[in-house]
């Protein structure tokens, strides 16, 4: 028998009648020729059918670069992950990739209306026509859809345009959001409950103190985590600045006896949370049994999950989630939650900024006050210790003299108490605090000036360290006061001008040290930057016993006048005498 010969199938892209005699000579007798006019037919046409070739009767060398950019790209879409199809003048689908076939769940789809392969898909735009737009502005146009089983799609639509500028086709793609749109929902989720994390009226912040309002955001924080972020097993501890323990702020699903087990701010031997607080990076544990910094929180815990909690670039404590779970968390998780981290973070903050402010202005109503009546109780004082003194053979007057005595300190001393029960209560941030000077707390000190702005200096800068300021204007007045101060509450220090208006500095000194003998409270002079002392009072001083450089300028400034008290009350040893 003799074998049939089978033709090859060729494409042929020519503007001219099939009939015209376009091929080379005896082309026709070996293959079976297809004639096409528009090249978006060649993709149709490939797409359905086998042929071993493409011959181009083009009018320049441009349409068969043109075409054969074309194919190539045909084949690159075929294997995107976004579903692509290319839409005739009629805006019916001629090309089309696997994936956009997949999606629609249709067998067949040239020559349909892209639109009615999702019938199912409502826009969600104010474009009821994206393709139809596109094709009459000529230009690209993206809208966004929604499948049935809960898809999200954007569908970018872009207008190929002919030499007439207007549409000749149309590329549409389609690409699935669905991913991105979950984690957009959940960034939004996030932020919203990051709001209301320290959401509270005008009248809550009014009427609650520090305490309450962390119980408030205590709350919302195990309620948001739990609700949003989707974590039962979590942890929150804040960093103490005075001993570096990471102390519990709120704990759920932990166990109790690991909830309050002291932990401490190093990258060695604290866990996981002590790792992170220290280093302000978070880490990912995929498996307990595996990660040498993991301390047990949850019964049989498998992964965990820590975060920093951090305040311009401070870290203030750490957030830990754990799971029963092995490689419960993804680093997506972790991103999510030091997103979350930074609400709470600022929402602590912003609690303590309320509680710092309200601290503030308590603290200059008390100071306020404290100022209008600490030199006229130093006045008062004065008045006081000199009467009693005249009268000191009267046992029923010095008995009342000293009752007006002890009740006028005791006002100076509720004015101060008030002060520290509000810097107390405030839970003021370490850096707004007055620094602590154990040596200064509970000391007195008697300050001897005729100049009321020194006086009042001495009370403003020193009292706020825990010092018990009392003031005199002459020599004679302080001497009164030692002579008939409480022998159970001593001045601690004496701070005295070099010249006072009835005696100076050496003077006042020997006088001292005739009432008091060797057991002398320490004296501190004072003198004005450039004054000539033309009687040499310091050097007299210093041979009558004064300690070496007891001696500061005027006007007063903070940090000398604190190291120079604090040194003088410290030394408890022999005193250095220069002779």
């Amino acid at each position: 028998m003799q074998k049939v010969h089978q033709l090859q199938r060729l494409l042929c892209l020519s503007q001219a009648d099939e009939n015209d005699d376009l091929l080379p000579v005896g082309w026709r007798d070996e293959y079976e020729v297809t004639f096409v006019r528009n090249p978006v037919k060649i993709l149709s046409l490939l797409q359905e059918q086998a042929f071993d070739g493409v011959f181009v009767c083009a009018n320049s060398f441009r349409d068969v670069v043109g075409l054969g950019e074309l194919l190539r790209d045909s084949q690159i879409l075929k294997n995107l992950p976004d579903a692509v199809a290319l839409l005739d003048r009629e805006q019916k689908i001629v090309w089309w990739n696997e994936r956009l076939l997949a999606w629609t769940d249709k067998k067949e789809l040239r020559g349909q209306p892209f639109m009615d392969c999702f019938p199912d898909t409502p826009l969600k735009s104010f474009d009821d026509d994206p393709i139809h737009t596109a094709a009459m502005i000529g230009r690209q146009s993206t809208t966004r859809m929604k499948g049935r089983n809960g898809q999200v799609y954007d569908l970018i639509v872009s207008p190929v345009l002919g030499r007439n500028g207007l549409t000749d086709q149309l590329i549409v793609v389609l690409r699935d959001m669905t991913k991105d749109e979950l984690l957009s929902q959940k960034m939004n989720a996030i932020h919203a409950a990051g709001v209301e994390l320290a959401n509270l009226t005008p009248e809550e912040i009014f009427q609650w103190d520090f305490k309450q309002r962390i119980e408030v955001l205590k709350a919302n924080i195990q309620h948001y985590t739990q609700q949003v972020m989707k974590y039962d097993y979590f942890e929150i501890r804040l960093i103490d600045n005075k001993t570096n323990e990471l102390k519990v702020l709120l704990s759920v699903g932990i166990n109790s006896e690991r909830a309050q087990q002291p932990l401490f701010v190093s990258t060695s031997g604290q866990g996981v949370t002590g790792y992170v607080a220290a280093t302000g990076k978070g880490h990912l544990c995929n498996n307990t049994a595996e990660d040498h910094l993991y301390l047990d929180g949850l019964i049989g815990a498998g992964s965990c999950l820590v975060v920093p909690l951090i305040v311009h670039e401070h870290v203030i404590g750490t957030l830990n989630v754990e799971s029963p779970a092995t490689n419960a968390f993804t680093e997506s998780d972790k991103q999510f939650l030091e997103i979350y981290s930074y609400y709470i973070a600022n929402s602590l903050n912003t609690f303590e900024l309320l509680a710092a402010e309200g601290a503030n202005a308590a603290q200059q109503h008390i100071q306020a006050i404290h100022k209008a009546v600490a030199l006229p109780i130093d006045e008062i004082l004065n008045e006081a210790h000199w009467v009693l003194e005249k009268f000191s053979h009267d046992p029923e007057v010095e008995s009342r003299l000293r009752a007006i005595l002890q009740k006028t300190r005791e006002v100076k001393r509720v004015i101060h108490k008030a002060n520290e029960t509000v810097v107390a209560d405030a839970a003021i941030p370490d850096s707004l605090q007055t620094p602590i000077h154990p040596t200064l707390v509970g000391k007195r000190m008697l300050v001897v000036d005729h100049d009321t702005a020194t006086r009042d200096e001495a009370h403003q800068l020193l009292e706020p360290y825990g010092l018990i300021v009392e003031t005199a204007h002459t020599g004679c007045e302080a001497l009164t006061m030692m002579r008939n101060m409480d022998r159970e509450n001593p001045y601690d220090c004496i701070l005295s001008e070099e010249r006072l208006q009835d005696m100076d500095a050496c003077e006042l000194l020997k006088a001292m040290q005739g009432i008091f003998g060797v057991s002398s409270p320490p004296l501190v002079l004072m003198k004005r930057a450039g004054f000539y002392d033309p009687v040499h009072v310091m050097s007299r001083a210093r041979e009558a016993g004064l300690r070496k450089d007891a001696r500061i300028v005027k006007p007063l400034r903070l940090e000398q006048a604190v190291a120079m008290v604090e040194r003088m009350i410290d030394e408890n040893g022999p005193q250095d005498m220069c002779s």
